[in-house]
């Protein structure tokens, strides 16, 4: 666990968190990490921004589906999450860090529309309604990925995607 990794103190000049800090108990984990960092040693948390810049109706029917989902609500809540949008701030309320920041960074991949329907699917509230029994087409999933196969179909198109890095230094 990220709380309790087991690894010797002082040994990592860098820690890393890639789309999971959100999952993890702040306070013991911040502790944690900062156990784990040399004196000026960096911590990274950080996450994309989802949907990528790909295409405005692929974008339009996500945010369409999306909206479906949030007036479901949460079918079976996960035991424990944490607010991406306030991952700076308990960073800097910590005390472990000198210094914190957040950088905002992007990145260029390319997909099609099979990769961006089951991306989409893995976000945890379309598998947990899945998994409950609701379908594709209680979801929007069936549109989304009607337009998404109309518009991107199985060329590989590029993805524009932002990341949110948030950093402190030991």
């Amino acid at each position: 666990y990220a709380q309790d990794t087991g690894l010797p103190a002082g040994t990592a000049d860098i820690v890393t968190c890639s789309q999971a800090f959100h999952w993890m108990e702040p306070e013991r984990t911040l502790a944690e990490v900062a156990r784990l960092l040399r004196p000026g040693g960096v911590f990274a948390a950080y996450d994309y921004v989802w949907p990528p810049a790909i295409h405005w109706e692929v974008e339009r029917a996500w945010a369409a589906c999306q909206e479906r989902v949030r007036q479901l609500g949460e079918p079976d809540a996960p035991d424990a999450r944490w607010a991406k949008g306030e991952h700076l701030g308990r960073l800097r309320v910590s005390g472990h860090f000198r210094y914190v920041r957040e950088v905002l960074l992007h990145a260029q991949e390319e997909g099609d529309a099979a990769r961006f329907c089951g991306l989409t699917i893995t976000s945890g509230v379309f598998e947990r309604w899945l998994a409950a029994g609701k379908s594709d087409a209680d979801l929007g999933l069936d549109t989304l990925r009607a337009v998404a196969t109309r518009v991107l179909g199985d060329r590989a198109w590029p993805w524009y995607l932002g990341y949110h890095v948030r950093l402190g230094v030991r």
